[in-house]
């Protein structure tokens, strides 16, 4: 069973827009799998956290899933495919054409024989330096296609179908009890009013058969997780030369080794060692466009500062712009120290002791802890 949404993120239902977002900047970091290589558990926690900040960050998205829960994504998971989007048989077409066809000019006559092909879904899962530069993707869609036997009439050698002799053509026949008349869809068409005399062989009378399609999809860049690009007409063929239904591409992005991403900004986490960040320094990080660049850090450094890089984030979908990278600063405490490293920082912070403004944060924090112990609260 999925895990609540708003539990994942670890906010309340009323949360507002920046709350959300917090916790998921926060979880994010904490889980990503750059921090722990190898592990399934936290690639596939990061992986639910993009999903519960995909759907909650969008206004329209929230309000479905506030209404609904997850029913309300459930077209078809995440997995490749494609899929018909008349889940558990429903058409919700023919609904309202049962509904209101008589209002709207005299019922469904002739419909049902050419019947609209079903929609069809095709999840697509790309990498992120994909969907920075857009590339061409060629898939594979099994799907339904016109008859070649019969293009697509569901007649044996194309011929096509005659009006129905039982009801005239009208899709309906009248039955007269007392004073009642009673209206039925017609037996011999079901109601499409018109009828094969001989079925075409390949295709059982369907006008369709069964195939995988081949397609190319441009996908643009700056794509987001989520995005739907519509194929029109390539989704399932008609009936009986019905014209054919669309193809939906839902795109999902792979989680990044290195960069995580919000909208049109990159984020990156990069560990420095204690000394650049004491002294300052430069150092190179790679950026999402395939380069590389260089980020001075300023003597002092804290950990989770961040330098932001103007230009060097996503590309923008439609639009020659970027957005910006932040780098965030992760000072790394020495490890596994020999001894004349131990002897020099000994030293060090035996001098730092003689001098407040070395370490100002630790100081006035403690100076505030030992004012509080004196004030008889302790």
């Amino acid at each position: 069973m999925k895990r609540d949404y708003y539990e994942t993120l670890g906010v309340q239902k009323g949360a507002d827009p920046d709350a959300v977002k917090k916790a998921f900047r926060k979880l994010a970091m904490e889980c990503h799998p750059d921090r722990h290589p190898g592990d399934k558990t936290a690639e596939q926690r990061f992986k639910e956290l993009n999903e519960a900040y995909d759907v909650l960050k969008d206004d329209q998205k929230r309000a479905a899933y506030d209404r609904f829960g997850h029913a309300a994504f459930e077209n078809g998971g995440r997995g490749g495919g494609a899929q018909g989007f008349a889940a558990g048989g429903f058409d919700f077409t023919d609904i309202f054409d049962e509904m209101f066809g008589e209002f709207m000019g005299g019922g469904r006559r002739g419909q049902a024989a050419r019947g609209r092909g079903a929609d069809l879904r095709y999840n697509m899962e790309i990498s992120l330096e994909e969907a920075f530069h857009g590339k061409q993707a060629t898939i594979r869609v099994p799907t339904s296609v016109a008859c070649e036997s019969c293009n697509g009439s569901g007649g044996e050698k194309g011929a096509q179908p005659i009006t129905c002799p039982a009801c005239h053509g009208y899709g309906k026949v009248r039955a007269t009890q007392g004073f009642f008349t009673i209206e039925r869809t017609c037996a011999a068409c079901h109601g499409a009013g018109k009828v094969i005399e001989k079925a075409c062989k390949t295709c059982k009378g369907a006008g369709r058969t069964a195939r995988e399609k081949m397609l190319q999809v441009a996908i643009p860049a700056g794509v987001e997780d989520g995005t739907r690009i519509r194929l029109a007409s390539e989704g399932e063929a008609g009936m009986n030369g019905g014209p054919a239904g669309d193809l939906y591409i839902f795109i999902s992005l792979s989680a990044h080794r290195l960069f995580l991403r919000e909208g049109a900004a990159v984020h990156c986490r990069v560990p420095i060692t204690m000394a650049v960040a004491a002294l300052g320094g430069q150092i190179e990080i790679p950026t999402i466009d395939g380069g590389k660049a260089k980020v001075s850090v300023p003597a002092g450094t804290q950990s989770g500062q961040q330098i932001r890089l103007k230009g060097k984030g996503m590309s923008v979908l439609r639009s020659p712009a970027r957005g910006d990278m932040f780098v965030e600063i992760a000072v790394e405490t020495p490890a596994n120290l020999t001894k004349k490293q131990r002897e020099l920082l000994e030293q060090f912070d035996a001098e730092s002791q003689a001098n407040a403004k070395t370490s100002p944060e630790s100081e006035g924090f403690f100076a505030r802890v030992k004012e509080f112990f004196d004030s008889g609260r302790g």
